[in-house]
């Protein structure tokens, strides 16, 4: 095995000296436009050795306008298949074990053609594909919210090589993050859920419900994790890379020891005021947007002897300054469905996000 070299520095060498060449040569004069995006690691820049076994290695994306699409797609897989190198920097630029669906393993050859890893596509398909969406008309309130968050984040990390389309970077730009009021909605839903839960940590220890305590406060941190991923304006990924993700927030070292406090706490009262000083921390990250009027920053007693936040206060006051008459009709005050659908495989869905859509319309 040669030395790792993250996938995203292999991709874009792979791209600029191997295929390159052939494209310009066998295609000269084409517009298209090329980089990496979409799932996997290297995407995210989280990959490492073990990333290295299924759908990770020299490969890229693609891009040909609609109208080129039809009449190159074949030949130019055909002609990197035939004068691709058998092997880039040491890894194999053959593709030759599938391991789940379309996703694919490194195989050595010892000669040609080369089952490539270069998926070809049109801007507009991709996209409608992965979001679910055409990306020529308006996104709707609706739209917004049925996206899957990891992969809005997917399509707008990553790293385009060349972009001689006009295309993608503008694509990118577009899904960049939530427009202001969608945002603002998403963050009162995500205060609202973190109020549900409150006083229950203390109520279950005092029952003798340790584990359940336990069980609440492990909610309370992921939802934590989620509001301030929000209120850094920062899309989250799917659960694999959740924490990693949040470490590398503003807020990331200082809020990850104060909620590994809750996690690793021995008794309800511990845990409550770790999560006490959690809900003070991410309080006054809300009062320095400056989105409401300052709001209180210290927890108090519940009328039971429990420390709250108050968070449904926080709620109310964003939706109070949401302008969006689209989103002040939405019926059920559920969020996005990354907020109310607990499964990162289901929200990968395009199809059943677009069913999801229909409860904001």
């Amino acid at each position: 095995m040669p030395e790792f070299i993250c996938g995203m520095m292999l991709s874009e060498l792979f791209y600029n000296e191997a295929a390159t060449p052939i494209l310009e040569t066998r295609f000269p004069g084409l517009p298209y436009s090329a980089g990496i995006l979409g799932w996997s690691s290297e995407v995210l820049g989280y990959d490492d050795l073990t990333s290295t076994d299924h759908n990770w290695g020299p490969r890229f994306q693609l891009f040909l306008s609609k109208q080129d699409y039809p009449a190159f797609e074949d030949s130019i897989s055909k002609a990197l298949s035939q004068q691709l190198p058998l092997e880039f920097r040491g890894y194999p630029t053959n593709f030759g074990i599938s391991v789940q669906g379309d996703q694919r393993a490194m195989a050595r050859i010892v000669t040609g053609p080369v089952a490539h890893k270069i998926d070809i596509h049109t801007v507009e398909g991709y996209v409608e594909r992965y979001l679910g969406l055409k990306p020529e008309g308006a996104i709707s309130a609706a739209d917004w919210l049925s996206f899957s968050e990891h992969k809005l984040l997917a399509v707008t990390r990553g790293k385009v090589f060349h972009d001689g389309l006009g295309t993608l970077e503008k694509l990118r730009q577009r899904y960049s993050y939530y427009p202001q009021d969608i945002w603002l909605y998403i963050l009162a839903m995500q205060w609202a859920k973190l109020g549900e839960e409150e006083t229950f940590v203390g109520r279950c220890a005092e029952v003798g419900d340790e584990l359940g305590s336990m069980l609440i406060a492990g909610r309370q941190v992921k939802n934590l994790m989620h509001l301030c991923f929000m209120l850094e304006r920062k899309y989250a990924p799917y659960s694999k890379w959740f924490g990693k993700a949040f470490s590398e927030l503003n807020c990331g070292a200082e809020m990850g020891q104060i909620l590994k406090r809750v996690v690793l706490s021995n008794s309800w009262s511990e845990r409550e005021q770790c999560l006490s000083n959690a809900y003070e921390e991410v309080a006054r990250m809300h009062n320095e947007l400056g989105i409401t009027r300052p709001l209180a920053e210290k927890t108090e007693l519940h009328g039971r002897p429990y420390f709250v936040i108050r968070a449904g206060r926080f709620a109310a006051e964003i939706l109070n300054v949401i302008e969006s008459e689209e989103i002040k009709k939405i019926k059920f005050p559920i969020g996005s469905v990354n907020q109310f659908v607990d499964s990162d495989e289901k929200i990968s869905n395009p199809t059943l996000c677009k069913t999801l859509k229909e409860l904001y319309e």
